[in-house]
């Protein structure tokens, strides 16, 4: 089974793996694999992908790694209806120079082939990003130029790399866009957002473009897109000392929470007081490991709040993103 991280990741993305019986057997930029060939586990954090079942396939050329790829999906796919599109990927890992521009033509000399022996089928293929959860296609990572790992299985969960904008005050704005896909929910127009930690105000920015109302809460300035929005008000106060039933006469339907602390301290005075009060419906919220351990803080957010769904964001560094 091929599991896939974010490069740098691989050794905590091994540490959640070890105690599910999962045991490394090779690995590289971006990438593990185990020699357990059953179903992925249903919730990882570290993980963005696993590929089940999955199938070494070698080739010395493009056209020959194309040709075997083909080979493997047309005997796997003989008895196989497909009555609709079905998700087609192939990708690279690792930080090999070129490999990109290598798996970009495998898998266009694959989709040559692949139109001369089922036409109909290569229509109806859909490459792209799929939805979180379960799928089955065809999936082709690259991890050299002579080596690629194939399945009809892909377990996704939910990590994916997000467009810029212009007027976003700052690269933070990327993990809560990304974030909404996790918990499969944005802010609404009308909806009430409260940001903690707010500055330079990315993450109010995300809420109040979809017409959410925001009160940022921070001592820092607000910039660019998030600065004199009318859609958020900006209270410079301190983020464990706020109340919003007190600031608002309610509870807010959304948390966010981005603070550089200690993760700790956030877990402890910040996420499990809301929950507790029900001071919000949903929250996203970071969690900052660069000086704690991060296995043991993944162990004990799962346990303190079991229905959290953690993830590392492709757009998370030294952090861990809980959505609710």
């Amino acid at each position: 089974m091929l599991f896939r991280c974010q490069p740098g990741y691989e050794l905590h993305l091994e540490r959640e793996l070890r105690p599910l019986g999962l045991v490394m057997s090779d690995n590289g930029g971006g990438w593990l694999q185990t020699p357990d060939a059953s179903g992925a586990p249903a919730d990882l954090c570290f993980a963005h992908s696993a590929l089940p079942s999955s199938v070494e396939i070698t080739g010395e050329s493009v056209n020959a790694l194309a040709a075997r790829i083909a080979d493997f999906f047309l005997e796997s796919a003989r008895s196989e209806r497909f009555e609709g599109e079905w998700p087609l990927s192939f990708d690279c890992a690792g930080n090999l120079d070129g490999l990109g521009r290598r798996a970009d033509a495998v898998e266009k000399a694959f989709c040559e082939l692949l139109r001369k022996r089922m036409s109909r089928v290569a229509r109806l293929a859909a490459p792209g990003f799929r939805a979180p959860g379960a799928q089955r296609g065809l999936f082709v990572c690259l991890t050299d130029f002579q080596r690629a790992l194939v399945s009809r299985e892909r377990i996704s969960y939910g990590q994916r790399r997000m467009a810029d904008d212009p007027l976003a005050p700052s690269r933070s704005y990327l993990k809560v866009e990304e974030a909404y896909g996790i918990i499969g929910r944005e802010p609404a127009p009308g909806e009430t957002v409260i940001d903690l930690g707010a500055a330079p105000g990315g993450w109010s920015y995300s809420a109040a473009k979809r017409g959410a109302r925001v009160v940022a809460v921070d001592n820092g300035p607000l910039k660019a897109g998030a600065l004199d929005n009318p859609l958020i008000t900006h209270l410079q106060q301190d983020a464990f000392r706020f109340d919003p039933v007190a600031a608002q006469g309610r509870a807010a339907d959304w948390l966010f929470c981005d603070l550089v602390e200690d993760p700790h301290h956030v877990l402890e005075n910040i996420l499990l007081p809301w929950l507790e009060r029900r001071w919000c419906q949903r929250y996203i919220v970071n969690l900052k490991f660069g000086r704690v351990d991060p296995a043991a803080l993944l162990k004990e957010a799962r346990a303190r709040i079991p229905s959290a769904r953690i993830r590392h964001l492709y757009h998370d560094r030294e952090e861990f993103t809980l959505v609710g």
